[in-house]
């Protein structure tokens, strides 16, 4: 299966009005934003755990990346409120599940595959003034990418030309790029060479954003 496979191409989903549909797991729903491959897959989602689900034990091969947008999600090393960033790198193992039910956003296959480094981190909670009304923090960084999370007051400017492209999940308020508005839930992804303008609306934005990755992205192995 490929979907939005193109990283050449602009791609903006209002992901709030993208039909869910059934994963293999009972209770375990999902909106695909860009996919190569079928159940292993290079995969971006939105995944909706109903209360009481949970996936399999399994093993992230290509390791996985997420955030929690509502809710509580669950492993057996803890629980993750909404607004916490997970990185479980290739070869991290976990049960997944969600007592009351959750959303989160997760990148699969999408890892170095010699990358180790496993962590947890709340969103938000050491945000550097950049000025202008724009606030980041820096939730990775490395060879291949730069993930932030990024807010904006209303009116503030976010603008940048990654090298290496861009992707972005606004998790609240409201923002334009060019002559598009972006509200909670958009997914923009923008390819090599493209610059952004991203301007806060009137409740200001706040946004998970990664740059860079785009050059690197390929199907799965298996």
């Amino acid at each position: 299966m490929e979907l939005n496979a193109d990283f050449t191409k602009r791609v903006l989903l209002h992901t709030q009005d993208i039909p869910w549909k059934a994963s293999p797991m009972p209770g375990v729903d999902r909106r695909m934003l860009d996919r190569i491959g079928d159940e292993v897959a290079r995969a971006t989602s939105i995944v909706r755990y109903a209360p009481h689900s949970k996936f399999s034990a399994h093993t992230h091969t290509g390791g996985e990346e997420f955030i929690v947008l509502d809710g509580v999600f669950q492993d057996e090393h803890g629980d993750y409120p909404a607004g916490t960033y997970v990185r479980n790198p290739p070869t991290t193992s976990h049960t997944p599940g969600a007592e009351e039910g959750c959303t989160i956003f997760v990148k699969l296959w999408q890892f170095d595959l010699d990358d180790r480094t496993q962590f947890r981190k709340e969103m938000g909670a050491a945000l550097a003034d950049l000025g202008g009304g724009v606030s980041a923090q820096i939730l990775h960084e490395d060879a291949q990418e730069t993930v932030r999370f990024i807010t904006l007051a209303p009116e503030a400017v976010f603008a940048e030309t990654p090298e290496g492209g861009a992707e972005l999940l606004m998790i609240d308020g409201n923002a334009t790029e060019g002559a598009d508005t972006l509200t909670k839930g958009s997914w923009l992804r923008l390819p090599d060479g493209d610059a952004m303008q991203i301007t806060g609306g009137q409740d200001g934005a706040k946004f998970w954003i990664k740059t860079g990755h785009l050059p690197f992205a390929k199907a799965p192995v298996v």
